[in-house]
């Protein structure tokens, strides 16, 4: 679907807020956001806040067999963010306050919610500024990994479920495989490198799928947590947003997603007992997910076409590595 631009009341929202002493100065939108739209309220007296809309034209993303493929499907909706920030609360996760949640439609005709500006910047851009700086930062979001690993369950599922987990009739490693086998077929029809390679890639996955022990109790993960999903807020503690895609699975999947985004710095967030068979297996799933969905991506019309392909490209590079393929 192609990006759409809000046209709303905002002082509409900030009063049902119970924000209305603030006077709206300026709406603008933010950086990213490829499922809903991500716009900042700026007021005449300093106040701010940042304003969620699940609108259709802000969903970027083509209609897939994916998008209800279960603990992986299209995570997007108001329902979910409120679920799901429920489940970090509860875990004393610090997530942006919310103001407001508002599903009647009635100040635009999309389902909204409004939280807190946290106007630290991204870690993401602490890291590449003030790498220093940036490790007190890296080691407080440690803990709050830590606290996510402690919020258990003994089935797989979406932490927004209404009902809480449900495991699958299969194991966790196997819906991994499978997605994987469907990214490496649908990468395959793309890029002519991966077609190439197919047949190895599909042997390499088989492979380090059979050498993952079976297990029992999930917990409680982001699913995406790059340095970009981690904002600073004034006490410098790391504040997590992107929250609707949140899982109760194996940790191996949040930490293949770690290593990959945080390079170096992952020193800093690495965590003891994680099981590194499983780790291979997910990272080179990762890989070809980051290399399918990109690229699928921009069938919906995602504007920054040169970031998406540079993602896809340099994922191109890591699964070829991975399954021993020559490189460029």
């Amino acid at each position: 679907m192609q990006g759409g631009a809000v046209q709303l009341n905002a002082a509409a929202v900030l009063s049902r807020a119970g924000l209305r002493d603030h006077q709206v100065a300026a709406v603008s939108r933010l950086r990213g956001g490829s499922k809903k739209g991500v716009f900042r309220i700026a007021c005449a007296d300093g106040f701010s806040a940042v304003l969620y809309v699940w609108a259709e034209a802000e969903d970027y993303w083509p209609v897939s067999p994916d998008r209800a493929d279960g603990v992986f499907g299209h995570a997007s909706g108001l329902d979910l963010f409120e679920a799901c920030a429920a489940r970090f609360e509860a875990a004393a996760v610090r997530i942006p306050h919310v103001y407001l949640l508002d599903d009647s439609q009635t100040v635009y005709p999309a389902d909204l919610a409004l939280v807190e500006d946290v106007r630290g910047g991204t870690l993401e851009e602490l890291l590449a500024a003030d790498p220093v700086a940036a490790e007190p930062v890296v080691q407080r979001l440690s803990g709050t990994l830590t606290a996510m690993r402690g919020q258990r369950a003994d089935h797989f599922g979406r932490a927004g479920d209404s009902h809480g987990p449900v495991g699958d009739f299969v194991s966790s490693e196997r819906v991994v495989l499978d997605r994987a086998l469907r990214h490496l077929g649908r990468a395959a029809d793309r890029v002519p490198r991966i077609a190439d390679a197919r047949q190895r890639l599909d042997a390499t996955l088989r492979s380090f799928a059979a050498d993952v022990q079976p297990r029992t109790g999930y917990s409680l993960i982001h699913g995406e947590l790059g340095p970009d999903h981690v904002l600073i807020d004034e006490q410098r503690q790391p504040v997590i947003i992107d929250i609707e895609g949140a899982m109760f699975f194996d940790a191996e999947w949040e930490h293949a997603f770690l290593r990959l985004r945080f390079g170096d710095f992952y020193r800093w967030l690495r965590a003891p007992g994680l099981d590194e068979q499983r780790i291979r297996l997910y990272s080179l799933a990762l890989y070809l997910s980051l290399i399918e969905g990109p690229l699928r991506l921009l069938d919906g019309g995602y504007p920054d076409r040169d970031e998406m392909l540079a993602i896809a490209d340099a994922n191109v590079e890591r699964a070829l590595k991975m399954a021993g393929t020559p490189q460029r």
